[in-house]
């Protein structure tokens, strides 16, 4: 967990610079968020320092089962649309007006992907992103990008205990890094041209794998 928390920050970082120069964010509701879950990452970890194996790979699974199955939910609500479709070709939605209250409910998301982040080593999006869709009305092709801002700062006091905890393992850590950072960048510009729909299925679908 300490050492995938530690590979997050470079992926999140590549990434959402991609997603911002695509405009395919939403910073301030990525800010909101990941202020909210910096408050608490620190207490994933925490507890994970007190829990066994068995109960943090359990947790991650039960993390990972809901963002699955509420996001296949949410793409079976979805309207049907192919790629190529001219769904696929518009231009990037409009994000939704951001109230005080919006971005109040954004920072409670963001505390709750905090813990989950600390505690399991993800990098909070398996949360935020379901909970974006379903709770701030937010469209899939900016979803992504925002939960990559609120990750890198998030994923930060998490991952700077770890490191002062001993646990991270340096080198596989950039090892995995030289990956995903370039797959975050293909991921950033492919986002634009696929369908809703089709958004939704794919996320899910990782994820149930993963």
């Amino acid at each position: 967990t300490a050492t995938s928390l530690f590979t997050i920050i470079p992926t999140s970082v590549s990434g959402a610079i991609s997603h911002a120069r695509a405009k395919t964010c939403v910073p301030k509701l990525g800010i909101a968020l990941g202020v909210g879950g910096a408050c608490t990452s620190w207490l994933g970890v925490w507890l994970a320092q007190l829990s066994p194996g068995w109960l943090v790979m359990l947790a991650a699974a039960a993390v990972i089962a809901y963002s699955g199955i509420t996001m296949f939910r949410k793409a079976l609500k979805a309207p049907k649309q192919s790629i190529g479709s001219s769904d696929a070709n518009a231009p990037v939605p409009e994000p939704p007006a951001l109230s005080a209250k919006k971005l109040l409910a954004a920072a409670g998301i963001g505390m709750l992907a905090g813990v989950a982040s600390g505690y399991v080593g993800l990098g909070g999006g398996f949360i935020m992103v379901p909970l974006m869709v379903a709770m701030l009305d937010m469209p899939m092709k900016l979803t992504s990008g925002t939960s990559l801002i609120a990750v890198m700062i998030l994923a930060f006091p998490a991952t700077v205990m770890q490191c002062a905890l001993g646990n991270v393992e340096y080198l596989a850590g950039i090892a995995m890094a030289c990956g995903t950072i370039p797959g975050a960048i293909i991921g950033a510009k492919l986002v634009r041209y696929v369908p809703e729909r089709t958004l939704r299925f794919v996320f899910a679908l990782f994820i149930t794998i993963a």
